[in-house]
């Protein structure tokens, strides 16, 4: 616990007082006015791509001389077609159906009340994330599009890049009449600035942090809050025996090379042992073909002594780059029994043609997606159709996976009467 300058704490409740005001007019605004915002953000976006790309050079040009690990760097960085993805994500959220005031059950009592559960905002979010400025967009766009005010406090590895960002959300708001402080960030960075933010009862609603162990060790302790984690990504891919290993080693590629530093590549290639003798060497010659370090168990060792003793560390361990644990497992209880100790409720894959083994699998493993015969790259909101996601909650309340605009809200009871009194 830090010792935090009064100032910084006045400051920090004045910036959330605000952010509740903007909340309350959120909570009224209609569909086609937040749709609007939506889409003047997702036109700022690519009008001020030559801009951004300034501002997010800066960015990478210092983490690249801090001597920053290239997922690290590949995570900052932006790029033209990244930030036509990001506006295309925009006008996806645009199109979604608004939750806020959804009826989700409704009936009518004996005595003549009817009674609904209607989804509303949750009121105001704090986003704690580090070094994806992508987040900025992503997550104001979808807080506001719920109803809900939003405190942004992204990394200062991506100052630049978010100042940029957030100016470009403020001004869309402004400009289709909704408060500018519904998206703010605070001035201070640094760990006081984070737990001015989440220490503060009756301040944010709820905090969702993003980004590696410590951060969201540090907001645990720190928050007087509720906390959605979206923690780190040890994802799992076990071949049984039965899984064709052509489709394996297409899917092991996909799950750690396409992308390696980010929560939804794999951490881990779980083998099969009665198939060890013809699957890891398989396996592993296609990981090295792709440039990836293979740190393997005992088994792993005698039958590819190319590859690196695995140490008790990595098990567990997410890597966030070109390098993947190997081990070698007794079957599906072994897999199972594997990820129980080593998984993070992130998401885990079985490849198997054994429909038997897959609903076992799928039954058994405590994770936010289990898939089957599926790259672990697709436990993503865009991928499962929920439009763009504020994060990947491995917390089961009250969302667990990829959050939408859903899980940006809550349900209150409307009950309606006529005259009536209790007796």
């Amino acid at each position: 616990m830090l010792t935090l300058d009064p100032r910084l704490v006045s400051d920090t409740h004045a910036l959330l007082q605000r952010s509740k005001s903007a909340a309350r007019s959120l909570a009224t605004a209609t569909t086609a006015q937040k749709n609007a915002f939506l889409l003047a953000v997702a036109a700022s976006v690519d009008a001020q791509v030559p801009a951004l790309l300034r501002a997010n050079a800066e960015d990478v040009a210092r983490a690249v001389a801090a001597g920053r690990p290239d997922a690290f760097v590949d995570r900052l960085r932006l790029s033209e077609s990244r930030l036509t993805a990001l506006a295309s994500a925009v006008r996806e959220i645009a199109a979604l159906p608004d939750p806020v005031g959804m009826i989700t059950r409704g009936s009518q009592r004996p005595n003549g009340l009817e009674v609904q559960q209607v989804r509303v905002p949750l009121g105001v979010i704090g986003i704690v994330y580090e070094s994806r400025p992508n987040v900025t967009v992503d997550a104001g766009c979808l807080c506001v599009k719920a109803g809900n005010a939003v405190v942004l406090r992204g990394g200062s590895d991506a100052a630049a890049s978010n100042a940029a960002l957030l100016a470009l959300l403020q001004d869309a708001l402004a400009e289709v009449g909704l408060p500018r402080d519904a998206a703010q960030a605070p001035a201070v960075a640094g760990h006081a600035g984070i737990e001015a933010l989440v220490s503060q009862a009756g301040g944010l609603d709820v905090i969702i942090p993003r980004g590696g162990k410590r951060l969201i060790d540090a907001v645990n302790r720190w928050a007087q809050v509720p906390v959605i984690q979206h923690y780190e990504g040890v994802c799992h891919v076990f071949v049984e025996a039965s899984a064709d290993l052509s489709t394996a080693e297409a899917i092991a590629l996909n799950a750690k090379v396409q992308r390696p530093g980010v929560c939804n590549a794999m951490e881990a290639l779980l083998v099969d042992r009665a198939v060890a003798e013809r699957a890891v060497p398989q396996l592993v010659s296609a990981l090295q073909g792709a440039g990836v370090e293979v740190r393997g168990c005992e088994t792993t060792q005698r039958l590819c002594p190319t590859t690196t003793p695995a140490s008790a560390d990595d098990r567990g361990r997410e890597f966030l780059e070109l390098v993947c644990l190997l081990e070698v497992v007794d079957g599906v209880d072994g897999a199972i029994a594997h990820i129980a100790a080593h998984g993070s409720g992130h998401s885990e894959a079985i490849l198997t043609r054994d429909i038997g083994l897959a609903r076992r699998f799928v039954a058994a493993v405590d994770a936010s997606c289990v898939l089957v015969n599926a790259s672990t790259r697709f436990n993503d909101g865009g991928c499962l159709g929920l439009g763009a996601e504020i994060g990947i909650s491995t917390t089961k309340l009250h969302a667990y996976g990829p959050m939408g605009l859903e899980s940006l809200t809550t349900q209150k009871y409307v009950v309606i009467g006529d005259g009536h009194v209790r007796t």
